[in-house]
């Protein structure tokens, strides 16, 4: 049998799409309480975390991939004199997001329709940042296009799940995944492909790798990464120097 030939650039962006489009069809009313108690509560400390180190300042901020906003809110809060802005793909999440600016009364945030990758903006961000991306992306297209949009100096931090080092910690990340699969995943049908698909998907993508290589491409500096609870998850940061 003859060896199948690498996938194009096409082709590779296409099942990315196609992937997001199978794990998050039909999830967005379910989204905010399932990454709450998906993730133990965790999920929450992880953005306050992120918080920690955008930096201060007045400029503004850009936050990729924002779902239903729950860390471009905690932003805005976190910083109500600076122009936050949430780019996400699907236009149903986005709905939600702006539901909550409308009770919440939040006056400095603006959400765009737009994968990641593809957005541009005149303004150049103190920050980029996302949350549960990189796992999804075109790395090497991602950083460069952050790049131009920060400032000189201006930081770039990206968080998402991992694999853990050690046999231990692998042993209970897959029992973890198990117990969901055979419990909220039946109680929520909507997120049975999630559950299916993710362990492999952070398994077999290494992201924080992939990620290293590229920022070191797109020649930002003082890249660190932060293990967070077990190595369930991890923030990496770079400057734009």
């Amino acid at each position: 049998m003859p060896a199948r030939a690498p996938r194009t650039d096409d082709e590779r962006e296409h099942s990315r799409v196609e992937l997001v489009e199978r794990f998050f069809a039909g999830t967005e009313r379910s989204y905010d309480a399932m990454v709450h108690w998906a993730t133990l509560g965790f999920d929450g400390r992880w953005k306050q975390r992120m918080l920690t180190h955008i930096p201060d300042g007045n400029g503004p901020v850009l936050d990729l991939a924002c779902g239903t906003g729950i860390s471009t809110l905690s932003i805005a809060r976190r910083f109500p004199n600076r122009l936050i802005i949430g780019v996400e793909l699907r236009d149903e999440y986005l709905q939600i997001a702006r539901e909550k600016v409308v009770r919440g009364a939040i006056r400095n945030v603006q959400f765009e329709l737009s994968r990641a990758e593809e957005f541009e903006s005149p303004l150049r961000f103190d920050c980029v940042t996302s949350s549960y991306l990189a796992k999804y992306a075109d790395l090497p297209t991602l950083t460069a296009r952050c790049r131009a949009m920060l400032r000189h100096g201006g930081l770039l931090m990206m968080h998402d799940f991992t694999f853990p080092p050690t046999k231990s910690l692998i042993a209970l990340w897959r029992l973890y995944f198990l117990v969901m699969r055979n419990s909220v995943a039946r109680i929520f049908p909507e997120w049975s492909e999630i559950y299916r698909g993710l362990p492999k998907l952070i398994e077999e993508t290494r992201w924080l790798v992939e990620l290293q290589r590229a920022l070191a491409c797109s020649r930002f500096r003082k890249v660190t990464v932060e293990h967070l609870t077990l190595y369930g998850s991890a923030i990496v940061t770079a400057v734009n120097e």
